[in-house]
């Protein structure tokens, strides 16, 4: 299994994974020319990607995808009934170009077996999902405001995750923003704060676990380095330094794993 980031965060959000040839995509949140550019930065041809699931249909998740799926019709569409009603909405699409799934109920494409699990965001259905191939378990958790059990279960079945690590609440606290916009951000319907992430982490993270990916950092409320540091001394508390640890950029792609 491959896995990258093409972009991370509130300007837009697309993440591959790859076995053999076949890429799946997840998240569509960047102008199409902007994903096939950065998609040929990591070596992938988007002609391979044989799906786009869907976490949610916020734009910065959806907003490259009616030009993305013009120009690459061979790539199936896959989310459930109500991300799929809402992103149709949004984006001038029928429901009927999306393959519907069930929450917790396992799918197949390509050499991929998928399986979505529901995650706490203000949004009618948002989901995570685990993606299984060649032997290899990748987890996949952003826009998530609370750390449940149920989605830390998920994380501990991961060889690979990719988890946000959004906002640190004192410079939530400290910023230029509305009130109501620092309530959603920090309430329980909103983003996972770096605290949280490494609470996940440190209850859930398995043996397996060889690559953690932190997600969705926040430009304004969040630093690389606090998402970083407080991951690392957790990882040291856990005696797992040797988990490979990524701080996903918004403006480039990452580096591939796998």
């Amino acid at each position: 299994m491959k896995v990258v980031s093409l972009a991370s965060g509130s300007k837009g959000n697309a993440y591959l994974v790859g076995c053999g040839d076949d890429w799946l995509m997840i998240d569509c949140g960047l102008s199409c020319r902007e994903l096939v550019c950065r998609a040929s930065q990591v070596g992938v041809d988007p002609g391979r990607i044989c799906a786009v699931l869907f976490t949610h249909d916020h734009d910065d998740h959806v907003n490259g995808l009616k030009v993305f799926h013009r120009q690459f019709p061979q790539a199936e569409l896959f989310a459930n009934d109500l991300t799929a009603e809402a992103i149709a909405a949004a984006k001038g699409l029928a429901v009927d170009d999306f393959a519907i799934f069930t929450n917790g109920q396992p799918f197949t494409v390509g050499p991929f077996a998928v399986t979505a699990f529901p995650v706490p965001h203000d949004v009618p259905d948002p989901v995570g999902y685990l993606v299984r191939a060649a032997g290899c378990t990748y987890f996949h958790a952003t826009d998530c405001g609370t750390p449940l059990d149920s989605v830390g279960a998920r994380l501990g079945e991961a060889d690979v995750a990719t988890l946000e690590s959004n906002y640190d609440p004192v410079m939530v606290r400290a910023a230029d923003r509305p009130e109501h916009v620092k309530r959603r951000v920090m309430g329980p319907r909103g983003h996972l704060a770096n605290e949280d992430a490494a609470e996940l982490v440190r209850r859930f993270a398995s043996p397996k676990l060889k690559r953690l990916q932190l997600a969705h950092l926040s430009q304004q409320c969040n630093a690389p380095h606090l998402a970083a540091n407080l991951m690392r001394a957790t990882l040291a508390e856990m005696n797992r330094l040797d988990i490979e640890l990524e701080i996903l950029p918004q403006d480039a792609p990452g580096r591939i794993f796998g």
